[in-house]
């Protein structure tokens, strides 16, 4: 197997580009027809606000804001629907945090223009009030939907889904966390109830798809890619749901040279992907989707986060 240092040698700037499902994409335009969403996506940042030294053994100077901050400029000027979304653990690996208490981390990836993100068990570092404290610092929201944090100080601060409108496609986004329970301090997470999150994703599916009319579902996970013991995870989530058509993942630091496929209740694909962690890479996928036929054609493309990225 590759190493990672391997693998981002070879990737390149450039990234991967395939296809997904079967699907090639279509040779022809239909520029009447079919509508481009892309997803820009980033797992377990960690606090990793500046890159990795080049003297590190797995990851030689790669990383860093101010480099993601570039390429999604970069991406923005080309793409007219566009979604720039993080699957938890922005906290907890620097003395960024220690210092800030993710007051840094989040300014930064305000500036940045984040359109959403979910929460991650290291949020909870600081407990539920160091969440809280840090949240007027963030000029977008946090998604939880199986964290039920009713009588807490986050206790409405926290979104179950948000909805955002895209070229005239409707596009739904929930979130996932992981049990807390033997992975938080029970203090720190103190009143809140967690929810089993295919009971959760299939009752915001029926929001998203029926109250709301989506036409695209997106998890924000932070469960994990995978489980050995066939515990709860994104695969798991994917096959015994229906609805979703893509979960961007985190917690388990998976890096995916290219997007999973897998198939739901229903026998449709969905999309699931996860970029590793500590900013090395930022993940895209691009959805093309024909609202009038209700088809949707996905690609995914995987960047490494390097010094080409520098101005």
């Amino acid at each position: 197997m590759k190493s990672r240092r391997d693998f981002f040698k070879k990737l390149g700037m450039g990234g991967l580009f395939l296809g997904l499902g079967g699907y090639a994409l279509p040779s022809k335009a239909a520029k009447n027809k079919l509508t481009k969403i892309t997803l820009l996506h980033t797992n377990d940042i960690h606090s990793h606000i500046d890159p990795f030294p080049k003297s590190d053994p797995k990851y030689p100077g790669l990383g860093g804001f101010a480099r993601i901050n570039a390429l999604v400029k970069k991406i923005r000027g080309e793409e007219e629907n566009l979604l720039l979304l993080d699957c938890g653990d922005i906290y907890q690996g620097t003395p960024y945090f220690n210092f800030f208490k993710g007051e840094a981390e989040l300014k930064l990836m305000s500036q940045m223009g984040y359109d959403a993100g979910t929460i991650g068990n290291h949020e909870f570092d600081n407990g539920l009030v160091g969440i809280s404290s840090q949240m007027g610092h963030m000029n977008f929201p946090f998604i939880n939907s199986n964290y039920d944090f009713t009588g807490t100080v986050l206790d409405g601060k926290i979104l179950p889904y948000k909805t955002f409108d895209k070229g005239g496609i409707k596009i739904g986004i929930f979130g996932l966390g992981v049990e807390l329970e033997g992975l938080v301090s029970s203090k720190n997470y103190e009143g809140v109830d967690y929810i089993d999150p295919i009971y959760m994703a299939e009752k915001m599916v029926a929001i998203l798809k029926e109250k709301e009319q989506c036409d695209l579902v997106i998890c924000l996970s932070h469960i994990g890619y995978s489980s050995r013991t066939e515990g709860m995870c994104d695969i798991k989530l994917a096959k015994e749901t229906s609805g979703i058509d893509v979960i961007l993942g985190g917690h388990s630091h998976t890096l995916l040279e290219t997007a999973t496929r897998v198939r739901n209740l229903d026998g449709k694909e969905v999309v699931i992907n996860q970029v590793g962690w500590a900013g090395i890479a930022l993940g895209r996928i691009d959805f093309y989707i024909d609202k009038e036929e209700g088809t949707k054609l996905a690609s995914s493309t995987l960047h490494s986060i390097d010094k080409r990225l520098e101005a």
